[in-house]
Protein backbone atom coordinates (compact mmCIF):
# COMPACT_ATOMS: atom_id res chain seq x y z
CA UNK A 1 0.00 0.00 0.00
CA UNK A 2 1.11 3.55 -0.50
CA UNK A 3 2.62 5.53 2.39
CA UNK A 4 0.11 8.59 2.89
CA UNK A 5 -0.61 10.84 5.45
CA UNK A 6 -3.63 12.64 6.87
CA UNK A 7 -3.35 15.88 8.48
CA UNK A 8 -6.27 16.77 10.41
CA UNK A 9 -6.45 20.91 10.32
CA UNK A 10 -9.37 21.50 12.93
CA UNK A 11 -11.74 24.36 11.89
CA UNK A 12 -10.00 24.93 8.72
CA UNK A 13 -12.06 26.15 5.86
CA UNK A 14 -12.71 27.99 2.64
CA UNK A 15 -13.00 31.40 4.10
CA UNK A 16 -9.47 31.31 5.91
CA UNK A 17 -7.68 30.32 2.96
CA UNK A 18 -5.96 33.58 1.15
CA UNK A 19 -3.24 36.03 2.08
CA UNK A 20 -2.79 35.21 5.57
CA UNK A 21 -2.00 30.97 3.87
CA UNK A 22 0.34 31.59 1.58
CA UNK A 23 1.62 28.34 1.55
CA UNK A 24 -2.10 26.56 1.30
CA UNK A 25 -3.35 29.50 -0.93
CA UNK A 26 -0.33 28.16 -3.46
CA UNK A 27 -0.82 24.36 -2.76
CA UNK A 28 -4.35 23.77 -3.62
CA UNK A 29 -3.93 25.28 -6.89
CA UNK A 30 -2.17 21.74 -8.04
CA UNK A 31 -4.71 20.25 -5.82
CA UNK A 32 -8.34 18.79 -5.60
CA UNK A 33 -10.50 20.78 -2.89
CA UNK A 34 -14.12 19.46 -2.20
CA UNK A 35 -16.07 20.74 0.57
CA UNK A 36 -17.70 18.36 3.07
CA UNK A 37 -21.45 18.17 4.34
CA UNK A 38 -20.86 17.34 8.09
CA UNK A 39 -22.41 14.51 9.92
CA UNK A 40 -24.52 15.74 12.65
CA UNK A 41 -23.12 17.05 14.96
CA UNK A 42 -20.34 18.26 13.42
CA UNK A 43 -17.76 18.39 16.66
CA UNK A 44 -14.66 16.58 16.76
CA UNK A 45 -15.20 13.10 17.58
CA UNK A 46 -18.41 12.58 15.57
CA UNK A 47 -16.55 13.46 12.33
CA UNK A 48 -13.58 11.97 13.01
CA UNK A 49 -15.07 8.53 13.82
CA UNK A 50 -17.18 9.22 10.66
CA UNK A 51 -13.82 9.82 8.85
CA UNK A 52 -12.51 6.39 10.14
CA UNK A 53 -15.18 3.85 10.02
CA UNK A 54 -17.57 5.14 6.71
CA UNK A 55 -20.38 5.42 9.06
CA UNK A 56 -22.60 7.81 10.69
CA UNK A 57 -23.07 8.42 14.37
CA UNK A 58 -26.36 5.96 14.40
CA UNK A 59 -23.60 3.26 12.80
CA UNK A 60 -20.31 4.33 14.74
CA UNK A 61 -22.03 5.30 18.38
CA UNK A 62 -20.48 8.38 18.37
CA UNK A 63 -23.24 10.74 19.16
CA UNK A 64 -20.90 13.77 20.11
CA UNK A 65 -18.10 14.68 22.32
CA UNK A 66 -19.65 13.66 25.29
CA UNK A 67 -23.16 12.44 26.37
CA UNK A 68 -25.18 11.08 28.98
CA UNK A 69 -24.51 7.22 30.37
CA UNK A 70 -27.91 6.03 31.39
CA UNK A 71 -26.46 3.17 33.85
CA UNK A 72 -23.74 5.49 35.88
CA UNK A 73 -26.36 8.21 35.72
CA UNK A 74 -23.34 10.16 34.72
CA UNK A 75 -22.44 13.08 31.66
CA UNK A 76 -19.14 12.07 30.32
CA UNK A 77 -17.18 13.90 28.16
CA UNK A 78 -13.96 13.77 26.00
CA UNK A 79 -13.49 9.91 27.05
CA UNK A 80 -10.68 8.02 25.37
CA UNK A 81 -10.72 4.32 24.94
CA UNK A 82 -11.28 3.50 21.08
CA UNK A 83 -13.52 0.74 22.48
CA UNK A 84 -15.98 3.05 22.57
CA UNK A 85 -16.14 3.56 18.52
CA UNK A 86 -18.43 0.68 16.91
CA UNK A 87 -17.03 0.00 13.64
CA UNK A 88 -13.92 -1.37 11.61
CA UNK A 89 -11.46 1.37 11.59
CA UNK A 90 -9.82 1.97 7.97
CA UNK A 91 -6.35 0.64 9.57
CA UNK A 92 -7.82 -2.49 10.52
CA UNK A 93 -9.17 -2.78 7.29
CA UNK A 94 -5.91 -2.40 5.85
CA UNK A 95 -3.74 -4.48 8.42
CA UNK A 96 -6.75 -7.31 7.04
CA UNK A 97 -5.57 -6.82 3.46
CA UNK A 98 -1.79 -6.42 3.59
CA UNK A 99 -0.35 -7.51 7.18
CA UNK A 100 2.82 -5.49 6.48
CA UNK A 101 0.75 -2.17 6.63
CA UNK A 102 1.51 0.13 9.73
CA UNK A 103 -0.42 3.16 10.98
CA UNK A 104 0.34 5.94 13.45
CA UNK A 105 -2.19 7.71 14.95
CA UNK A 106 -1.39 11.62 16.57
CA UNK A 107 -3.60 12.64 18.72
CA UNK A 108 -6.78 12.10 16.66
CA UNK A 109 -9.41 11.37 19.27
CA UNK A 110 -10.12 7.94 21.18
CA UNK A 111 -7.04 6.53 20.33
CA UNK A 112 -5.98 4.73 23.75
CA UNK A 113 -6.14 0.79 23.67
CA UNK A 114 -6.87 1.30 19.71
CA UNK A 115 -5.80 -1.45 17.31
CA UNK A 116 -3.12 1.13 15.11
CA UNK A 117 0.34 0.09 15.81
CA UNK A 118 1.77 3.56 17.10
CA UNK A 119 -0.42 6.04 19.10
CA UNK A 120 0.27 9.35 21.23
CA UNK A 121 -2.98 11.21 22.90
CA UNK A 122 -3.46 14.07 25.73
CA UNK A 123 -3.40 12.24 29.08
CA UNK A 124 -2.21 14.42 32.18
CA UNK A 125 -1.05 12.96 35.68
CA UNK A 126 -3.38 13.75 38.26
CA UNK A 127 -1.01 13.34 41.31
CA UNK A 128 -2.49 12.63 44.92
CA UNK A 129 -2.30 16.54 46.11
CA UNK A 130 -4.79 17.30 43.52
CA UNK A 131 -2.42 18.65 40.92
CA UNK A 132 -2.39 17.96 36.95
CA UNK A 133 0.72 17.39 35.78
CA UNK A 134 1.55 17.61 31.53
CA UNK A 135 1.74 14.34 30.15
CA UNK A 136 0.48 12.40 27.11
CA UNK A 137 0.07 8.30 26.51
CA UNK A 138 1.23 6.90 24.03
CA UNK A 139 1.27 2.81 22.35
CA UNK A 140 3.98 1.42 22.60
CA UNK A 141 4.44 3.16 26.14
CA UNK A 142 8.19 3.83 25.36
CA UNK A 143 7.44 5.99 22.57
CA UNK A 144 5.93 8.96 25.11
CA UNK A 145 9.89 8.32 26.55
CA UNK A 146 11.44 9.17 23.46
CA UNK A 147 9.26 12.18 22.37
CA UNK A 148 9.46 13.61 25.45
CA UNK A 149 13.20 13.33 25.84
CA UNK A 150 13.66 14.95 22.47
CA UNK A 151 11.08 17.52 22.33
CA UNK A 152 10.40 18.48 25.63
CA UNK A 153 7.23 17.84 28.10
CA UNK A 154 4.15 17.78 26.00
CA UNK A 155 2.22 21.28 26.72
CA UNK A 156 -0.69 20.62 28.12
CA UNK A 157 -1.43 23.69 29.06
CA UNK A 158 -1.21 25.14 25.71
CA UNK A 159 -3.42 22.64 23.88
CA UNK A 160 -6.44 23.98 26.11
CA UNK A 161 -7.49 26.24 27.92
CA UNK A 162 -6.67 30.36 28.28
CA UNK A 163 -3.00 29.15 27.69
CA UNK A 164 -3.98 27.45 24.28
CA UNK A 165 -1.24 28.56 21.64
CA UNK A 166 0.73 27.44 18.40
CA UNK A 167 3.34 25.45 20.74
CA UNK A 168 1.23 22.39 21.47
CA UNK A 169 0.22 21.66 17.45
CA UNK A 170 4.24 22.44 16.50
CA UNK A 171 4.91 19.24 19.34
CA UNK A 172 2.19 17.46 17.54
CA UNK A 173 3.63 17.86 14.27
CA UNK A 174 7.34 17.48 15.22
CA UNK A 175 5.85 14.12 17.13
CA UNK A 176 4.44 12.92 14.40
CA UNK A 177 7.43 13.40 12.28
CA UNK A 178 9.52 12.39 14.49
CA UNK A 179 7.66 8.94 15.03
CA UNK A 180 7.69 8.05 11.06
CA UNK A 181 11.57 8.88 11.23
CA UNK A 182 11.50 5.91 13.86
CA UNK A 183 9.08 3.72 12.65
CA UNK A 184 8.06 4.42 8.80
CA UNK A 185 4.23 3.88 9.40
CA UNK A 186 1.99 3.27 5.83
CA UNK A 187 -0.71 5.22 7.32
CA UNK A 188 -0.39 8.44 9.55
CA UNK A 189 -3.07 10.80 11.25
CA UNK A 190 -1.81 14.11 12.17
CA UNK A 191 -4.28 16.38 14.61
CA UNK A 192 -3.41 19.90 14.66
CA UNK A 193 -5.97 21.47 17.11
CA UNK A 194 -4.68 25.70 16.19
CA UNK A 195 -7.44 27.30 14.41
CA UNK A 196 -9.88 25.67 16.86
CA UNK A 197 -9.05 28.17 20.15
CA UNK A 198 -8.76 31.66 17.33
CA UNK A 199 -11.60 30.60 15.93
CA UNK A 200 -13.83 30.39 18.62
CA UNK A 201 -12.63 33.34 20.17
CA UNK A 202 -12.38 35.72 17.71
CA UNK A 203 -14.70 34.30 14.83
CA UNK A 204 -13.31 33.50 11.44
CA UNK A 205 -12.35 37.02 11.48
CA UNK A 206 -9.16 37.39 9.15
CA UNK A 207 -7.35 40.36 10.27
CA UNK A 208 -7.73 39.41 14.57
CA UNK A 209 -6.75 36.18 13.52
CA UNK A 210 -4.40 36.76 10.64
CA UNK A 211 -1.17 35.45 12.81
CA UNK A 212 -2.81 32.25 14.04
CA UNK A 213 -3.34 31.50 10.43
CA UNK A 214 0.43 32.26 9.38
CA UNK A 215 1.03 29.93 11.99
CA UNK A 216 -0.71 27.12 11.40
CA UNK A 217 -0.24 27.26 7.69
CA UNK A 218 3.75 26.86 8.24
CA UNK A 219 3.37 24.02 10.29
CA UNK A 220 1.51 22.64 7.24
CA UNK A 221 3.88 23.14 5.12
CA UNK A 222 6.82 22.02 7.49
CA UNK A 223 4.63 18.57 7.35
CA UNK A 224 3.88 18.15 3.89
CA UNK A 225 7.39 19.22 2.35
CA UNK A 226 8.06 16.41 5.24
CA UNK A 227 5.83 14.06 3.80
CA UNK A 228 6.62 14.44 0.02
CA UNK A 229 10.39 14.18 0.66
CA UNK A 230 9.01 10.63 2.03
CA UNK A 231 7.01 9.81 -0.87
CA UNK A 232 3.50 9.80 1.01
CA UNK A 233 0.36 11.00 -0.53
CA UNK A 234 -0.76 13.53 1.56
CA UNK A 235 -4.76 14.60 2.54
CA UNK A 236 -5.22 17.50 4.02
CA UNK A 237 -8.87 17.87 5.50
CA UNK A 238 -10.81 19.70 8.54
CA UNK A 239 -13.46 18.05 11.10
CA UNK A 240 -15.47 21.80 10.84
CA UNK A 241 -15.52 24.91 10.14
CA UNK A 242 -16.29 27.93 12.51
CA UNK A 243 -19.30 30.34 11.76
CA UNK A 244 -19.75 33.58 13.84
CA UNK A 245 -22.15 33.31 16.14
CA UNK A 246 -23.53 35.85 18.83
CA UNK A 247 -26.35 34.49 21.67
CA UNK A 248 -25.39 31.74 23.68
CA UNK A 249 -28.51 29.61 24.83
CA UNK A 250 -28.97 28.38 28.35
CA UNK A 251 -30.97 25.22 28.00
CA UNK A 252 -31.17 24.34 31.55
CA UNK A 253 -31.45 27.27 32.76
CA UNK A 254 -34.53 27.06 30.65
CA UNK A 255 -35.55 23.46 32.22
CA UNK A 256 -34.68 24.83 35.51
CA UNK A 257 -37.18 27.69 35.40
CA UNK A 258 -39.77 25.44 34.39
CA UNK A 259 -39.20 23.08 37.57
CA UNK A 260 -37.12 19.92 35.38
CA UNK A 261 -33.93 20.38 36.80
CA UNK A 262 -32.47 18.27 39.67
CA UNK A 263 -30.26 20.56 41.50
CA UNK A 264 -28.11 19.82 45.12
CA UNK A 265 -26.47 22.45 47.23
CA UNK A 266 -22.85 21.08 48.14
CA UNK A 267 -20.74 23.65 50.39
CA UNK A 268 -22.96 26.22 49.44
CA UNK A 269 -23.04 25.82 45.76
CA UNK A 270 -25.25 24.36 43.10
CA UNK A 271 -24.06 21.28 41.12
CA UNK A 272 -26.24 19.73 38.09
CA UNK A 273 -27.83 15.73 39.53
CA UNK A 274 -28.44 14.08 36.56
CA UNK A 275 -29.61 11.35 37.68
CA UNK A 276 -32.59 13.58 39.90
CA UNK A 277 -33.59 15.81 37.25
CA UNK A 278 -37.13 15.08 35.17
CA UNK A 279 -35.05 16.65 31.91
CA UNK A 280 -31.84 18.38 31.29
CA UNK A 281 -29.72 19.07 28.52
CA UNK A 282 -25.85 17.69 27.69
CA UNK A 283 -24.51 20.88 25.28
CA UNK A 284 -21.97 20.19 23.09
CA UNK A 285 -21.13 23.36 20.83
CA UNK A 286 -24.24 23.98 17.90
CA UNK A 287 -26.33 20.41 18.96
CA UNK A 288 -27.57 19.73 22.22
CA UNK A 289 -29.18 15.94 23.69
CA UNK A 290 -31.57 16.40 26.14
CA UNK A 291 -32.03 13.51 28.48
CA UNK A 292 -35.96 12.92 29.87
CA UNK A 293 -36.20 10.48 33.19
CA UNK A 294 -39.97 11.10 33.56
CA UNK A 295 -41.67 9.60 29.43
CA UNK A 296 -44.57 11.39 30.35
CA UNK A 297 -43.35 15.16 29.96
CA UNK A 298 -41.47 14.03 26.61
CA UNK A 299 -43.83 16.10 24.15
CA UNK A 300 -44.02 19.06 27.19
CA UNK A 301 -40.29 19.19 27.21
CA UNK A 302 -40.33 19.39 22.96
CA UNK A 303 -42.39 22.20 22.98
CA UNK A 304 -40.91 24.16 25.64
CA UNK A 305 -37.59 23.99 23.79
CA UNK A 306 -38.76 24.30 20.26
CA UNK A 307 -40.18 28.01 21.55
CA UNK A 308 -36.18 28.92 23.03
CA UNK A 309 -34.91 31.68 20.70
CA UNK A 310 -31.75 30.07 18.98
CA UNK A 311 -33.10 27.25 18.79
CA UNK A 312 -33.72 25.72 14.98
CA UNK A 313 -34.44 22.37 15.19
CA UNK A 314 -35.64 19.66 17.77
CA UNK A 315 -35.71 15.95 17.06
CA UNK A 316 -37.48 12.77 18.85
CA UNK A 317 -36.32 9.86 18.09
CA UNK A 318 -38.25 8.97 15.00
CA UNK A 319 -36.83 12.56 13.52
CA UNK A 320 -33.14 11.75 14.38
CA UNK A 321 -32.94 9.14 12.03
CA UNK A 322 -33.28 11.66 9.02
CA UNK A 323 -29.93 12.93 10.42
CA UNK A 324 -28.39 9.37 10.96
CA UNK A 325 -28.36 10.04 14.59
CA UNK A 326 -30.48 7.56 15.90
CA UNK A 327 -28.01 5.95 18.65
CA UNK A 328 -29.35 4.76 22.05
CA UNK A 329 -26.38 6.98 23.35
CA UNK A 330 -28.15 10.52 21.95
CA UNK A 331 -30.67 11.82 24.04
CA UNK A 332 -34.61 11.32 23.26
CA UNK A 333 -34.43 14.86 22.26
CA UNK A 334 -31.60 16.54 19.99
CA UNK A 335 -31.55 20.10 19.41
CA UNK A 336 -29.95 22.15 16.90
CA UNK A 337 -29.17 25.62 17.18
CA UNK A 338 -29.46 27.95 14.52
CA UNK A 339 -26.94 29.58 12.09
CA UNK A 340 -25.72 32.53 14.95
CA UNK A 341 -26.55 30.62 17.95
CA UNK A 342 -24.68 28.14 20.37
CA UNK A 343 -25.74 25.75 23.56
CA UNK A 344 -24.03 26.43 27.29
CA UNK A 345 -24.36 24.04 29.87
CA UNK A 346 -24.50 26.49 32.58
CA UNK A 347 -27.76 25.51 34.74
CA UNK A 348 -27.14 28.11 37.88
CA UNK A 349 -28.90 31.36 37.76
CA UNK A 350 -26.68 33.50 40.36
CA UNK A 351 -22.63 32.89 39.49
CA UNK A 352 -22.32 33.36 43.01
CA UNK A 353 -24.14 29.72 43.51
CA UNK A 354 -22.20 28.26 40.20
CA UNK A 355 -19.97 25.25 40.89
CA UNK A 356 -16.54 25.48 41.70
CA UNK A 357 -15.63 23.62 38.66
CA UNK A 358 -17.34 26.33 36.78
CA UNK A 359 -14.60 28.90 36.98
CA UNK A 360 -11.52 26.59 36.21
CA UNK A 361 -10.25 24.01 33.45
CA UNK A 362 -11.82 20.83 34.21
CA UNK A 363 -13.18 19.08 30.76
CA UNK A 364 -14.20 15.82 32.59
CA UNK A 365 -16.82 17.72 35.34
CA UNK A 366 -18.61 19.80 33.28
CA UNK A 367 -21.54 18.11 32.20
CA UNK A 368 -21.44 19.78 28.80
CA UNK A 369 -18.71 21.60 26.52
CA UNK A 370 -17.49 25.06 27.94
CA UNK A 371 -15.33 26.72 25.17
CA UNK A 372 -15.25 29.96 28.07
CA UNK A 373 -12.47 27.91 29.46
CA UNK A 374 -10.43 29.52 26.49
CA UNK A 375 -10.67 32.56 28.16
CA UNK A 376 -9.00 34.12 31.42
CA UNK A 377 -10.75 35.90 34.04
CA UNK A 378 -7.83 37.70 35.92
CA UNK A 379 -4.05 37.49 34.72
CA UNK A 380 -3.46 38.89 38.48
CA UNK A 381 -5.24 36.37 40.00
CA UNK A 382 -3.92 33.95 38.15
CA UNK A 383 -0.30 34.78 38.59
CA UNK A 384 -1.30 34.46 42.17
CA UNK A 385 -2.50 31.36 42.51
CA UNK A 386 0.69 30.11 40.20
CA UNK A 387 2.87 31.70 43.12
CA UNK A 388 0.98 29.77 45.94
CA UNK A 389 1.61 26.68 43.70
CA UNK A 390 5.26 27.21 43.74
CA UNK A 391 5.84 27.82 47.68
CA UNK A 392 3.92 24.10 48.06
CA UNK A 393 0.54 25.36 48.94
CA UNK A 394 -2.96 24.34 47.75
CA UNK A 395 -4.30 25.93 45.01
CA UNK A 396 -7.42 26.02 42.69
CA UNK A 397 -6.62 27.92 39.82
CA UNK A 398 -10.20 29.52 39.21
CA UNK A 399 -9.43 32.09 36.53
CA UNK A 400 -12.41 31.54 34.27
CA UNK A 401 -14.81 34.21 33.68
CA UNK A 402 -19.14 33.30 33.57
CA UNK A 403 -19.48 35.34 30.28
CA UNK A 404 -20.93 32.96 27.45
CA UNK A 405 -21.21 36.36 25.34
CA UNK A 406 -17.39 36.12 24.90
CA UNK A 407 -17.72 33.42 22.94
CA UNK A 408 -17.60 34.47 18.84
CA UNK A 409 -17.25 30.89 16.51
CA UNK A 410 -18.73 27.97 17.14
CA UNK A 411 -19.66 24.71 14.78
CA UNK A 412 -21.99 21.64 15.28
CA UNK A 413 -24.32 22.19 12.76
CA UNK A 414 -24.70 20.28 9.02
CA UNK A 415 -26.23 23.14 7.49
CA UNK A 416 -23.73 25.87 6.97
CA UNK A 417 -22.67 28.38 4.16
CA UNK A 418 -20.57 26.20 1.55
CA UNK A 419 -17.47 29.22 3.08
CA UNK A 420 -17.72 27.70 6.33
CA UNK A 421 -17.78 23.88 5.46
CA UNK A 422 -14.88 21.56 6.24
CA UNK A 423 -12.88 20.75 3.58
CA UNK A 424 -10.21 17.99 2.03
CA UNK A 425 -7.41 18.44 -0.06
CA UNK A 426 -6.17 15.72 -2.23
CA UNK A 427 -3.65 15.07 -4.69
CA UNK A 428 -5.99 11.86 -6.30
CA UNK A 429 -8.84 13.82 -8.31
CA UNK A 430 -11.96 13.88 -6.43
CA UNK A 431 -15.50 13.20 -8.17
CA UNK A 432 -17.68 16.09 -6.60
CA UNK A 433 -17.33 18.98 -5.51
CA UNK A 434 -18.99 18.27 -2.02
CA UNK A 435 -19.08 14.82 -0.53
CA UNK A 436 -20.50 13.56 2.46
CA UNK A 437 -18.24 13.44 5.70
CA UNK A 438 -18.48 9.18 5.42
CA UNK A 439 -16.69 9.69 2.04
CA UNK A 440 -13.62 10.82 3.77
CA UNK A 441 -12.94 6.42 4.39
CA UNK A 442 -13.45 6.17 0.81
CA UNK A 443 -10.66 8.64 -0.54
CA UNK A 444 -8.24 7.87 2.42
CA UNK A 445 -8.38 3.98 1.18
CA UNK A 446 -8.24 4.97 -2.77
CA UNK A 447 -4.92 6.97 -1.45
CA UNK A 448 -3.48 4.04 -0.23
CA UNK A 449 -4.51 2.26 -2.70
CA UNK A 450 -3.68 4.30 -5.44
Amino acid sequence: MNKTVVIDVVGLSSSLIGKHTPFLETYINERHLAHIKPVLPAVTTSMQSAYLTGKFPAGNGIVGNGWYDRIDCEVKFWKQSNKLVDGQKIWEKAKSEDPSFTSSVMFWWYNMYSSADYSVTPRPNYLADGRKMPDCYSEPADLRDHLQAKLGQFPLFQFWGPGANIKSTRWIADAAMETDRLHNPTLTLIYLPHLDYCLQKSGPDLELIANDLREIDKVIEDLVRFYQQKGAKVIILSEYGISPVDRPVHLNRVLRQNDLLGIRIERGLELLDPGASKAFAVADHQLAHVYINDESIKEKVKALLEAVPGVERVLNREEQAEYHINHPRAGDLVLIADEKSWFTYYFWLDDALAPDYARVVDIHKKPGYDPVEMFMSSKLRAGYKLLRKKAGFRYVMDVIPLDANLIKGSHGRVDVARCYQPVIITEKTLDKREIIATDVHDIIWSHLKW
